[in-house]
């Protein structure tokens, strides 16, 4: 377990070292705690693979899309296989639909767009850092668009149980359903109801997009 004061390891991988030097800098600038270290910058996905030999790992990784050899999907991919436990935040000119909804089918924790401030550079990294989600106004809109456009429930109206807030609380974390039910007191079986009863009042079909919806209404506070 992490102590408090312990810093996290963020790593950057981007084919431009210019970009890159700018990142550090944007860090270091909305970092008052000092709670971030950089560990090691990357020009792309196979310079990432060389640089994740040997440990100290990176906690959170900056990640770009358009990069020489090994891009960003690539990179992603093989992160998820080999490094689950590491986060990734995407940083990146790119912000097609497709690319933003290609990221986040591959498990990336946010979606930033590279003209960002200081301030939206210090919330993404806090949230991230939080087992929570981060995504620009675009992606976010996209978001709405593809993974939630056929949730036509009003969160005012919807009815849940004191178990079913509690498990949609657990099920924003990077917990699995298995660590949910022991930690909940309760069978993997009824954890499973819980999950596809939840699928259903809200119409989702992911449990990306159930946690989205409901940290996005309040149903669930990060």
């Amino acid at each position: 377990m992490r102590n408090a004061s312990q810093k996290l390891n963020i790593a950057i991988v981007d084919d431009h070292n210019l970009f890159r030097k700018g990142l550090i800098k944007l860090i270091n600038m909305g970092d008052t705690q000092h709670r971030y270290q950089i560990l090691f910058e990357a020009e792309n996905g196979h310079d990432l693979q060389e640089k994740m030999k040997q440990p100290p790992f990176p906690d959170i990784i900056l990640m770009d899309i358009d990069m020489p050899d090994m891009d960003g999907y690539e990179a992603v991919d093989w992160l998820q296989r080999t490094h689950p436990t590491v986060k990734v935040l995407v940083v990146s000119m790119v912000e097609s639909e497709n690319a933003i909804l290609r990221m986040l089918r591959l498990g990336v924790k946010g979606y930033l767009s590279k003209d960002i401030e200081v301030e939206d550079m210090n919330r993404a990294l806090e949230a991230i850092a939080s087992n929570g989600f981060y995504y620009s106004e675009i992606a976010t809109e996209v978001l709405n668009q593809n993974l939630m456009g056929n949730v036509k429930t009003n969160p005012s109206s919807l009815y849940l149980s004191e178990n079913e807030r509690e498990f949609l609380k657990l099920a924003t974390t990077e917990m699995t359903y298995q660590q949910i039910a022991d930690k909940m007191n309760l069978s993997p079986k009824t954890i499973d109801g819980y999950r596809e009863a939840l699928f259903q009042k809200l119409n989702v079909k992911t449990r990306v997009t159930m946690a989205l919806y409901a940290v996005k209404h309040g149903i669930v506070q990060l």
